[in-house]
This record gives structure tokens, C-alpha cells and sequence, in this order.
């Protein structure tokens, strides 16, 4: 709170004093426990399910709380009716009689009640009811703060319970109460980029964000900023995103998810396009289509690739700063559309469906392609749905976070060989290291905000997140996505890595990185983007360096043999915790299956840490100095004018 909110709050020594001890004693509290996220790619009921179990957090509440009190078995159940409670409540319902059911409520309102209790230790009364269902707030304090070992206060509690299940309010009860729980158990997550891409459900993931916006922020990736800019109007973006939606069978995000309108989109293909074996639609074991769908899909995939690659050479023509002409493609065609032109060689190119391409002028749109571009950069500009996400994405979302000595960042930090901060010129002026992280995220925040264009500079800026060289979101120089079309041989497909990768090894790179964006160089570097591969270590530079990426993607999980990771950061130190492949919600439920694995302890504190020494802690401080001179001025008052 600033200095003139809290001489306004404040007025008196009673008020003053007693704000003072309610800090004082806030900083004495053990520090919540935060969760770190990365990658989520759309993967809603993966990334919901570790929301619901808390990272794993609750069952080992369960576990601690409960150890001599329920067996292993009654302990998993009740984990699921917490994480599940409306699943879990009709499947308990189904199959209990009248009086079992009786007996049911009863023990689980009790065992509610102190996983609750357990839950809270870490908060003050205040933040307490703030995660209670303002309907069941004040009953639910009664529960909490209640002795019920006297016989007076036994016969309260038991009939508080009892009027709850009588008056049919024991279900919603319990459902409110497990979200309680789970919104206590992990005081904030930080989502490291990447909410979007392949996966079948981000709006889910973008309204379960919303429901916690209070606890809750985001470093962006590259796929979040095709959104974004896709919002602003950018065509390359919006190209970008319905060619991936297309690839992965995923276009009924746009439609249905976000009301984009395809079916010019469509008519264009269908005119234009035939079958093709490189646009096929990626389907998973548990999407069924028919040859119809799949023929559409591939169509659409290949007219909106063939306009993305028309809308690059423009950009990249016009942004000679951007060092991007090694990504003209199609002017390295042949006459002939057999052959491209790469690496001072020439390759066959396969697959081929260049009929829309002109020979003297291949970034040319045909008329009716351009007028599919506008009518889709009026649809992603109009769709309500959309905005409100991408407004929530730019309101609780940035380029990178310090947060408690430890840097946030999905990407990297663009160096050279050498290990130096590279430049990128925008606007005539050169920036580098966290000014280009800055210079980035302001020029996004105002071509979202004010739109100048589909050819403006801050358009085409928010394309270069996408795919430049020297991206902080991207990471490498050159995304060879024409070239996996097209040309067999996988050399072509390569896409060197910014040297930042290797040298994240090194704990010296990583201290210079950490005193650069104004850390410690004791802290920590977060990263999310490239997934950890079987048999490597997600840690990195002596445990300075913590990469998350750990396969919530399902087409990752080849890769990382793993479902997913979150990093906990809590009064203990640091925790990675491995998550196994999330199968379905359905699954899950009816076979109590979770997916935590193991814990990795990163770091571990001698001393058990208190909010002072977070950044809230230094927050409160600031507070407590503003009001210990406030309380002198009002001594000095009173002694002066004394009633």
C-alpha cells in the first residue's frame, strides 16, 4: 500500500498500532507455498487435475495429517473426493444406503474440517476467509474455531452438521470446502509460458487462470504471443495459429472455443487445394474423423500455409533489421516449383502445391486470398471471447518475473557465441539484455492496446517473438517450418539453438544473467520452452538454472517420459515434482489415479523461511517504517494538543 493510501487508512493511534501488530505478526508466519508452471499447451485436464491435487501437495497433507487416524486406502479416497468433489459425491451416493450416507457426511464434515485447518496454519484469519465461499464463510469459521471437546460446544458443532445435511446443503458444503482446500494449498502459481499451442483446450486452461486471478501470473511464450497477436490483428500471427490449430486437429478451438469464422477460409481451399500427404491433420488415439473431415483439414492446413509463407516476405522485406532474408522461401523456388534453393544447393522439393504462387511475384496474394486475410483479421479482432482472454493474458502476463530472488522467463536471454547480451534494432535504437526484454514488452502492450496496422512496425514486432532470431520467446535462429514441408532431407530441418542453451550449464553465465536483471547471484533462473529430455537432469549450473518444460504436451512425452514437472517453492526450499502422463479426467476419477511421481528436492533452508524474507515481506516492512512514523507524528500530536 502506498504512503498516502495508508496516512489515509490510518487516522488514529488505535487503527495505526494495531495495523502494526497485524503486519509484525504476518511476517513471522512461515512462507506460502508457490507452484511453477510451464508448457501447458492446451492440455486443460492434465494441467486442472495438478490445480485439484495441489502439485501433489494435498495427498501429502492427507498423508501427514491423517497417518494414524485413516488407512492408505481411505486416505487416497478422500484425496479424490477433495481434488473431485461432485464426481466423487455422486459416486459415493450411488453407492451408500440412507444411513451410511448418514454416517459418511458426518466423519467426512470432521475430516474436512481439520484437512482445512492444516491446510490454513501457513495464514492469517483474514486470508483464510478470503478463500471461503462467501455463503458458507461464517459456518464454516463456527467448524474451524470451534472446542468441541466441551459438551456445550460438541452439541453446537454436531448440530451446525447435522441442520447442513437436514436443510440439503451438505454436498454444496463439501464442494465448497474442497476448493478451499485446493486454492490454500499452493498460495500462487507462476505459469512460465505457453498456456497455448497443440493441445485441445486453452480457453478451459485461460478460464481456470481467470477463476484464480488473484494468485496468479504469467512469464509469455512464443505460442502465447500468436494469440495475443492474432487479437491485434497481426495476419502472419493469425496464419501462424490456424496452420498449427489445422496441423493438430484443433480448429474447433477457433470455432466453437473462440466463434472464429473458417468457411471462407475453407471455400479458398476447397477451390484451390486437393489432397496432400504432408498437411495431413495429427491425430490423437482418442479423435475420431471421418475421411470428409480429414480432407477438409488438409486443405485448409494448405491454404493457410501458402498465405503465411506469402505474408513473410513482405515483412521480412520491410524489416531489414530483423536479419531474417535467410527465410524468404519462395522466392528460391524453381520456375518450375520442383526445386528450392538452400544452403547454396539445390533441393527436390516434395509434396508441393504452389499453384497459388506466381513465378515473378511468389508474396503476391491472390485477390481472394488477401480478402481472407482481412475478413479472418476482423474475426480475431471481433471475437469477444477471445479479447477477454488475451486482455486477462496482457493484464497478468509479462516478458519475464523476479519474483523472490529467482528470475522467471520462458525463453532466454538472446547471446552471442561468446556468451555477450545480443542486440536487436528497434526503431533506429540498438537493445540488448533486459532492455530488449522491455523495449519488447512495451511495444506489444501498445500494438495490442492501439492497433496500428497489419504492416505497422509494432505488427510485425509481434511476429519476430514468434519466430526471430533473437527472440526472447523463440530461442533459435531460424524456424525451419517450410522446409519440414517440403524437403525430405531432415539436414533442412535443423534449427540451431541461441548459444544461451549451452551455456545455461554454467553457473558463472547464469549469476551474470541473474546480476543483469537485478537479482542476487545466489538466485535462480526458471525456464520453461524446451522440454527435458529422457535421462537428462531439468537442473542445471550447481541447481542456479531450473528447467520445467516437462511434457504436459502429449506429443512431448516420447521425448520426456514424464507428464509434466512443477516447481514448489515453499517454507522448506525447493521441490520439482515429477508428474506422470495424465490419461483422462474420467479415468482418473473412477480409478483414483494420480499422476505425482516423485520429488526432487532442489534446495533445502537451514532455517524454516517467513514471509519477511520474500518480497512481500520487504513490501510489509516498507509499510510497518510508513507506519511507525505515522504513529510518532500522532504522539507527537497528542502530546502537543492533549485532550
Amino acid at each position: 500500500m502506498e504512503e498516502s493510501a495508508l496516512r489515509q487508512k490510518y487516522r488514529t493511534i488505535p487503527a495505526i498500532t494495531t495495523e502494526m501488530i497485524n503486519l509484525s505478526a504476518i511476517l513471522n508466519l512461515p512462507k506460502p507455498t508457490e507452484g511453477f508452471m510451464s508448457d501447458i499447451h492446451g492440455e486443460y485436464d492434465a494441467f486442472q487435475h495438478v490445480l485439484r491435487n495441489g502439485s501433489g501437495n494435498i495427498s501429502l497433507k492427507i498423508n501427514e495429517r491423517f497417518q494414524d487416524e485413516m488407512t492408505p486406502v481411505t486416505r487416497k479416497e478422500f484425496a479424490f473426493l477433495v481434488y473431485y468433489p461432485s464426481e466423487r459425491l455422486a459416486a459415493i451416493k450411488a453407492r451408500l444406503d440412507a444411513d451410511d450416507l448418514q454416517q459418511w457426511y458426518l466423519s467426512t464434515f470432521q475430516r474436512l474440517i481439520a484437512l482445512l485447518a492444516y491446510t490454513a496454519t501457513k495464514y492469517t484469519r483474514s486470508k483464510l476467509r478470503k478463500a471461503l465461499a462467501p455463503e458458507y464463510a461464517y459456518i464454516t469459521e463456527e467448524l474451524l474455531y470451534n472446542d468441541a471437546t466441551t459438551p456445550d460446544k460438541l452439541a453446537y458443532y454436531g448440530q451446525i452438521i447435522k441442520n447442513l445435511i437436514d436443510l440439503g446443503q451438505a454436498d454444496a458444503w463439501i464442494e465448497a470446502t474442497c476448493r478451499s482446500i485446493q486454492r490454500l494449498t499452493v498460495d500462487r502459481y507462476h505459469i512460465v509460458g505457453d498456456i497455448y499451442d497443440r493441445g485441445p483446450a486453452p480457453d478451459k486452461v485461460m478460464e481456470a487462470l481467470i477463476r484464480r486471478q488473484d494468485y496468479v501470473d504469467i512469464q509469455w511464450g512464443n505460442h502465447d504471443i500468436l494469440w495475443l497477436g492474432g487479437a491485434a490483428g497481426s495476419p502472419l500471427c493469425i496464419a501462424n495459429l490456424i496452420r498449427i490449430s489445422a496441423r493438430y486437429n484443433n480448429l474447433s478451438i477457433l470455432e466453437d472455443a473462440y466463434g472464429i469464422n473458417l468457411r471462407h477460409l475453407a471455400s479458398l481451399a476447397e477451390h484451390y487445394y486437393q489432397d496432400n500427404p504432408a498437411f495431413q491433420p495429427q491425430i490423437t488415439p482418442e479423435q475420431v474423423i471421418s475421411d470428409e473431415e480429414r480432407l477438409q483439414i488438409a486443405k485448409i492446413h494448405q491454404v493457410i500455409s501458402i498465405i503465411q509463407f506469402k505474408l513473410e516476405g513482405p515483412a521480412i522485406n520491410r524489416r531489414p533489421e530483423f536479419n531474417m532474408a535467410h527465410r524468404l522461401m519462395l522466392s528460391r523456388l524453381s520456375a518450375d516449383h520442383k526445386t528450392i534453393h538452400l544452403n547454396n544447393q539445390d533441393y527436390p522439393v516434395t509434396n508441393g502445391n504452389f499453384q497459388t504462387v506466381a513465378i515473378d511475384d511468389p508474396y503476391r496474394l491472390l485477390p481472394e486470398e488477401a480478402a481472407v486475410v482481412n475478413q479472418l483479421i476482423q474475426a480475431f479482432r471481433h471475437s469477444e471471447r477471445l479479447r477477454r482472454h488475451m486482455d486477462f493474458l496482457l493484464a497478468h502476463g509479462s516478458m519475464y518475473k523476479r519474483n523472490n530472488g529467482n528470475l522467471l522467463l520462458h525463453g532466454c536471454v538472446p547471446v552471442d557465441a561468446k556468451g555477450e547480451f545480443a542486440a536487436l534494432t528497434i526503431n533506429g535504437h540498438r537493445y540488448a539484455g533486459p532492455a530488449l526484454f522491455t523495449a519488447l514488452e512495451e511495444n506489444l502492450r501498445a500494438a495490442y492496446a492501439n492497433p496500428q496496422g497489419a504492416t505497422s512496425l509494432g505488427t510485425d514486432l509481434l511476429w519476430y517473438l514468434w519466430t526471430g532470431p533473437y527472440s526472447p520467446l523463440f530461442g533459435k535462429q531460424e524456424m525451419t517450418t517450410f522446409e519440414r514441408y517440403y524437403v525430405a532431407d531432415p539436414a533442412t530441418h535443423v534449427e540451431v539453438q541461441n548459444p544461451y542453451y549451452q551455456l545455461r550449464h554454467d553457473l558463472q553465465f547464469i549469476e551474470k544473467v541473474l546480476v543483469a536483471f537485478g537479482l542476487e547471484a545466489s538466485g535462480r533462473v526458471i525456464n520453461g520452452h524446451t522440454p527435458v529430455k529422457k535421462g537428462t537432469s531439468p537442473t542445471m549450473a550447481d541447481n542456479h538454472m531450473i528447467v520445467i518444460d516437462g511434457g504436459f504436451s502429449k506429443p512431448y512425452q516420447k521425448t520426456t517420459g514424464i507428464g509434466g514437472y512443477t516447481l514448489l517453492d515453499n517454507s522448506y526450499g525447493l521441490q520439482l515434482v515429477t508428474h506422470q502422463p495424465f490419461i483422462t479426467r474420467a479415468a482418473a476419477i473412477a480409478h483414483l489415479t494420480d499422476i505425482v511421481s516423485t520429488r526432487q528436492v532442489v534446495a533445502k533452508v537451514a532455517q524454516r523461511r517467513t514471509v519477511a524474507g520474500t518480497d512481500i515481506g520487504r513490501s510489509l516492512r516498507a509499510q510497518l517504517k510508513v507506519l511507525n512514523q505515522l504513529l510518532q507524528e500522532r504522539q507527537a500530536e497528542t502530546e502537543a494538543y492533549p485532550t
